[in-house]
């Protein structure tokens, strides 16, 4: 490479922040060299895998304290899109992912919802629960007797809350989204969302780092960031991951605007410039599992396996992505041809990585056994 900085990251040498943002804007110009370094990466400690959860979305509600200005996900009472699952539409949905093989059921709620609505209030007495931590431990017992596995994704979950899921779920999720307080100020996309203050999602996943759980983070690209924004972002989650070693993935997603939303004449992402975050991204973490979501890049995603990612996240044969609605998800077997063509050998996953197995209990381990293969992945006669 011409590039001093990127023959450093060949070399597996630290390169500085400083470093980060020459490489980004010298790619502005020409990226061809950033994206060669991605790939070498990846294929160096991937190989020519891409892997992807088989699951099923389970919208268990959608009221949530938080308003963020690009997200439709959050409900208010009344709306048509609420969605307050029963325990029975719960084992309802639990039946049905496993009879389409759906190997993990993902757990998605709004932030605290209890603390603002009555209505989250007396759904959860009427379910038999005093919070929306506890009804996710039960949903997750049911769906491990069920044979799928739990990962939550429920927002600013406290240490305790954490450390009881942590007995059921194989891994959890909290999308970082970006570490700059400036976002969060009047007329920026975090200003109504305190849960979204860069202090308190740190504090989660410190959290997490402490408990061992393997953990989903990520950023958002598009969101009227700058890119020094994004690369303090990627660094933070690199240095949780350098101290507790259980950042298991990291998640790019690609801003789209919704109607609805206060971002709604936002433009999304330039792919452009999309592409050289993902690249950027393996460079500052070179070992790391990078996905983005398929379905937010219809048309193009196959082109990213060629600027480092290798992974596709979780994909639904059944249920719909309820946080990008208008965006539905591939055809696992066109998801597969489009990564033959590419190159690359479609692989299913558990939500938790093989290198990630020594976090979870015996118990949990043993659980996936049946349906596991060799490399730790699932069994390709049980997913296609």
């Amino acid at each position: 490479m011409n590039s001093e900085s990127l023959n450093n990251v060949l070399d597996n040498k630290e390169i500085s922040h400083h470093n980060i943002l020459e490489i980004y804007q010298y790619a502005l110009k020409d990226p061809i060299e950033l994206f060669s370094t991605a790939k070498v990466l990846r294929e160096k400690y991937k190989g020519n895998t891409v892997t992807f959860s088989k699951k099923a979305f389970f919208n268990i509600v959608n009221l949530c304290k938080d308003s963020c200005s690009y997200c439709t996900y959050k409900a208010e009472p009344g709306e048509e899109k609420l969605s307050l699952m029963s325990k029975q539409q719960i084992t309802e949905l639990l039946d049905l992912a496993k009879r389409y093989r759906c190997v993990e059921a993902l757990f998605v709620t709004g932030e605290q919802p209890e603390q603002r609505y009555q209505e989250a209030r007396d759904w959860l007495k009427e379910n038999g629960f005093a919070s929306t931590s506890e009804y996710i431990i039960h949903a997750s017992e049911l769906a491990l007797e069920k044979g799928l596995f739990p990962h939550t994704n429920a927002g600013n979950l406290d240490f305790d809350e954490m450390k009881e899921l942590k007995k059921t779920n194989v891994s959890m999720g909290l999308m970082l989204e970006n570490i700059s307080d400036r976002l969060t100020e009047k007329g920026m996309p975090h200003f109504l969302a305190a849960s979204k203050r860069p202090k308190a999602r740190l504090e989660i996943l410190e959290n997490a780092g402490k408990l061992q759980i393997p953990m989903t983070t990520g950023i958002l690209v598009g969101i009227g960031e700058t890119i020094e924004e994004i690369i303090d972002s990627l660094v933070a989650i690199k240095e949780l991951h350098q101290k507790y070693g259980n950042i298991q993935e990291v998640i790019l997603q690609n801003f789209q605007p919704k109607q609805d939303t206060r971002m709604k004449d936002k433009p999304s992402a330039d792919e452009k410039y999309f592409k050289i975050i993902v690249a950027l991204s393996r460079i500052i973490m070179p070992k790391m599992n990078i996905q983005i979501p398929p379905n937010l890049s219809p048309r193009s995603y196959q082109s990213f396996l060629s600027v480092g990612i290798n992974d596709w996240g979780g994909i639904s044969p059944l249920t719909p992505d309820f946080v990008n609605p208008e965006f539905s998800w591939p055809d696992i077997s066109k998801v597969n041809e489009n990564s033959k063509n590419a190159g690359f050998d479609l692989k299913c996953r558990f939500p938790i990585y093989p290198e990630f197995f020594s976090f979870i209990s015996k118990e949990l381990q043993e659980k996936m056994k049946d349906m596991q293969n060799e490399e730790g992945l699932v069994k390709e006669e049980y997913w296609r």
